[in-house]
């Protein structure tokens, strides 16, 4: 088998440049990893290089039964390291019973779900190499006060720290994909929890910048009904609250929510 088709519903564009392949791979530090999980491998342009790389053991996960036929062809050693499941409702615990590191060439459709399965096993992914759109690289770096600053900056940076780490050109892929794209690096933070409800924290951040022009105060009814919550921080539009922040007005909701219980 000589080359993978692209398909679009699987979202692939396949990276041609083995030097930002190569810059990909050095971006993973791995430390105190045994294992190291890629996503989408495809035709194992990054893999390739993880192959080196004896610190660590390999893992795939691959939707795409044209690329695993490929992939157990093209790399027989990797053979019984490949996953040919969708990594959205792979049982991660099936392989991996302590930390592993995540790195990949996400599809695009799907990054925003990618994070969020990294979320529910945030104490067991210390670290994530990922590229991804720009647009969303950019979110996910962003600071408070920046207008692209959103749900997903808040989510992941409450458990991760996350760094912009190059651009890579449309022109590298095949096919090329409508949009440039980044590469970031998350290590996780020391946060081993936060300090309210965490579901009542991911209610209130995703109702809060699904009416983003708005004040909290307005955006936030759907959760307060009737009770009115005074606090200065009502007045601001979601993107200018911290994690901090949020995590303070998450208590404060709660503690009306409690009220309103008790009556």
């Amino acid at each position: 088998m000589g080359y993978v088709r692209a398909k679009k519903n699987l979202g692939q564009h396949f990276l041609k440049d083995l030097n930002i392949a190569k810059k990909i791979v050095a971006g993973l530090k791995a430390d105190n990893v045994s294992k190291v999980l890629e996503i989408g491998p495809g035709m194992g342009v990054l893999t390739q290089y993880l192959l080196q790389n004896e610190a660590f053991e390999t893992h795939v996960v691959e939707i795409d039964t044209e690329s695993v036929a490929y992939l157990k062809e093209n790399y027989p050693n990797l053979s019984d390291r490949i996953i040919g499941e969708d990594f959205l409702k792979y049982d991660l615990s099936k392989i991996f019973n302590e930390s592993f590191a995540i790195i990949g060439n996400f599809p695009y459709n799907i990054s925003s779900q990618i994070f969020f399965k990294i979320l529910e096993h945030r104490d067991q992914i210390p670290e994530v190499v990922g590229m991804i759109q720009k647009e969303v690289a950019e979110r996910m770096s962003a600071v408070p006060g920046n207008k692209t600053y959103g749900i997903l900056s808040v989510l992941m940076q409450a458990f991760y720290d996350i760094e912009y780490l190059f651009t890579v050109s449309e022109k590298v892929f095949d096919p090329p994909p409508k949009v440039k794209s980044a590469v970031i690096r998350m290590a996780r933070n020391t946060t081993s929890n936060l300090e309210c409800d965490e579901k009542l924290f991911f209610r209130v951040v995703k109702t809060g910048f699904n009416q983003r022009r708005k004040t909290l105060r307005n955006s936030l009814k759907s959760i307060l009904g009737e009770y009115k919550l005074e606090d200065d921080l009502m007045a601001k539009r979601p993107e200018q609250l911290s994690i901090e922040q949020f995590v303070y007005l998450t208590n404060k909701i709660q503690e009306l929510l409690n009220m309103q219980l008790r009556e």
